[in-house]
C-alpha cells in the first residue's frame, strides 16, 4: 500500500511553488486526506485534490491529474487548470 499522505504533502509543496497558486489546506488526518488549492487572484478558481490508493491524484470532480510517479507534473497540470503561471 502506498503512503498517500506523503504524496499529498509533496503535491502541496509542488503546487505551492507556482506563482499564482495558494495552498489553502492540507488535511492529512481526514478520510480521505486532501489538499485544497486556489488561484491567488480568484475566489472561484479552487480545487480539492486527493490521492487514491493506487497513487493517482484526483480532483474533486474526478479528473485525474497524474500519478505519484511524477508529482511535479500532476501539480503543474492543476496549475494549468487553475490558470496559474508556471513555477
Amino acid at each position: 500500500m502506498l503512503d498517500t499522505t506523503l504524496f499529498l504533502e509533496r503535491f502541496a509543496w509542488y503546487a505551492g511553488r507556482h506563482a499564482d497558486l495558494s495552498v489553502q489546506n492540507v488535511a492529512l488526518a481526514c478520510d480521505p486526506a486532501y489538499v485544497s488549492v486556489r488561484n491567488r487572484f480568484s475566489a472561484t478558481l479552487t480545487e480539492t485534490v486527493t490521492c487514491s490508493e493506487e497513487g493517482t491524484f484526483v480532483t474533486s470532480w474526478g479528473y485525474r491529474l497524474g500519478t505519484a510517479d511524477d508529482v511535479e507534473a500532476a501539480a503543474a497540470r492543476l496549475a494549468y487548470l487553475l490558470a496559474a503561471l508556471p513555477a
